[in-house]
């Protein structure tokens, strides 16, 4: 028997609430009341107009009175609250309504040929991951750009693991900040669509505990993917390398997700050269 580890009406009902609170009254041309707003954001009878339903119904999904909205009432919140496209899979997700073009389920692990593809990437680091950001293929140009990689134990080799906890990488990304909110935005979806993986939510609380800084942009509750960008690292031998990244998915195994590095400037190629001919 399967056991839920994800509370999704308690979790929809707080994703609302967040997601109406950060909403300017001004910016989407509501007409000034004249008693003061208590709260940030809309007001329940508001998101109620802009997405036509009643104030009551809104009132008892954010108080997680086990609604299930259907996908046209999803679909209208998400209009009314502003969602960028991330967030709208995520409340779909959590209301048990997966969009066209999605999957569900866990995967079984990387098939074969993906595996071989990461290896014939070389020179350009690349690493296959699940949707719980476990590791499953890597090719030796990026075992050699993650500092001290070999020594991590191979249940521990998980990305957001190595950023949070592995002490080797603590300064490896120069704007850990950002890399942080990217991933957690990540894992909330991955979170979402797999209510039943008890591992992800058990890596989930795992990080809360021993992390404060992954407890508190947990707890923001942003969403998204973000599949393209550059980042600054700084390696304990190889120095400062700027790399532009791109996250593939496979089309028969939409789940997991191809990371691929390649240098963004011919400085950062050299650095990346002199690293994997060690």
């Amino acid at each position: 028997m399967t056991t839920r580890t994800v509370d999704t009406t308690e979790e929809l009902a707080a994703f609302l609430r967040s997601r109406r609170e950060r909403l300017d009254p001004e910016r989407l041309g509501l007409p000034a009341h004249r008693r003061a707003r208590r709260t940030p954001g809309l007001r329940r009878e508001e998101v109620a107009e802009l997405a036509g339903v009643s104030t009551d119904y809104v009132v008892r999904l954010e108080q997680g009175r086990g609604l299930r909205p259907s996908a046209e009432v999803l679909a209208a919140l998400a209009r009314a609250l502003c969602l960028e496209p991330g967030e709208r899979d995520y409340l779909f997700d959590l209301a048990g309504h997966r969009r066209p073009g999605t999957t569900g389920g866990p995967s079984a692990g990387a098939a074969p040929s993906l595996a071989r593809l990461v290896g014939d990437l070389s020179p350009l680091p690349a690493v296959l991951m699940d949707h719980r950001y476990d590791l499953l293929a890597w090719n030796p140009e990026m075992a050699r750009l993650l500092p001290d990689f070999d020594a991590v134990p191979p249940e521990r080799r998980n990305a957001m693991w190595l950023c949070l906890l592995h002490p080797p990488m603590r300064g490896f990304y120069a704007d850990r900040e950002q890399v942080l909110r990217d991933g957690i935005a990540h894992l909330r979806a991955a979170w979402a669509a797999h209510p039943e993986d008890r591992e992800l939510s058990g890596l989930i609380a795992e990080f809360a505990t021993q992390d404060e800084d992954f407890a508190r942009l947990w707890s923001e509750r942003e969403v998204g993917v973000n599949g393209r960008g550059r980042k600054l690292l700084r390696h304990p031998v190889a120095g400062a390398i700027t790399v532009d990244f791109e996250v593939l998915l496979p089309l028969q195994d939409p789940e997991l997700r191809l990371l691929v590095y390649r240098a963004a400037d011919e400085e950062s190629r050299a650095s990346l050269d002199r690293l994997c001919a060690r």
